[in-house]
């Protein structure tokens, strides 16, 4: 990915180490999307070329490696930023910490991005937030319920939310347990048991068309209950995106 489509950084990298590093890491992300992974996106028309939009997605695999790739992959064929609401587990990890900071992954905003899609921009998140990746591959596919702070974001501001269906990360990265010691070592919510390298599943990625934000009401008790049931509408939305894409791709392996 060259300068020119990866959108605008919101921190510069402080050294050459960072550069080199941010470099790798972005090439490896674009071959493990286009070569090893092959994901397959379908619906980009679907996400607003200006303006806000909230861009929801299920979140699956024990190393989330899914938000990575969908965040790629949008900053690449949009050509705008997208910015990316993520836990502050992905800042514990030097090079990772650098990636994230030069493509606009934030972690403390507890508005959910609120300023960002009042400037119009896309912010991108994943409600089922850690216990998506916590799952265990018997319980694949079954999204957590999600947080509702998005929902209340996009009541707040009138964005869109634009549901997205990733179905591949949970074969990529199964998860079929835990190590706690390993967890509390490294200051990690959770150390999944998993291969040890991504599997080479292939990877579809549905992007959904937007869902409107409800209309402000006057009230806090009517806008928390027009929260509510965005929040419930965008979950049902994607699970059964996820649902019909399983049964379209037949086998994993393609």
């Amino acid at each position: 990915m060259t300068e020119a489509n990866a959108g605008p950084r919101t921190e510069a990298p402080t050294g050459l180490l960072d550069d080199v590093g941010i470099d790798l890491l972005d090439g490896l992300l674009g071959w493990l999307a286009d070569d090893y992974l092959r994901a397959e996106v379908s619906g980009l028309e679907n996400i607003p070329r200006s303006g806000p939009a909230l861009v929801v997605a299920n979140h699956s695999g024990a190393w989330g490696l899914d938000a990575f790739v969908l965040h790629k992959l949008l900053h690449r064929e949009l050509r705008r930023p997208v910015h990316v609401y993520a836990s502050p587990v992905v800042f514990r990890l030097p090079a990772v910490a650098a990636y994230a900071r030069r493509y606009s992954v934030f972690t403390d905003d507890p508005t959910l991005g609120r300023d960002r899609l009042a400037a119009g921009h896309l912010v991108a998140l994943f409600p089922e937030g850690l216990d998506g990746v916590g799952k265990r591959f018997s319980q694949r596919y079954r999204l957590r319920p999600f947080s509702p702070g998005f929902a209340v974001t996009a009541v707040r501001t009138g964005a869109p939310v634009v549901p997205v269906s990733i179905v591949g990360a949970e074969e990529t990265l199964p998860k079929f347990g835990e190590i706690r010691t390993l967890a509390r070592r490294f200051g990690l919510p959770c150390f999944p048991v998993t291969t040890p390298l991504p599997l080479p599943f292939k990877w579809r990625i549905s992007i959904g068309e937007p869902i409107p934000a409800p209309a402000r009401a006057a009230s806090f008790a009517a806008r928390a209950a027009a929260a509510r049931q965005l929040c419930d509408e965008v979950w049902f939305t994607v699970q059964g995106m996820v649902d019909r894409d399983r049964r379209r791709r037949g086998t994993p392996f393609r």
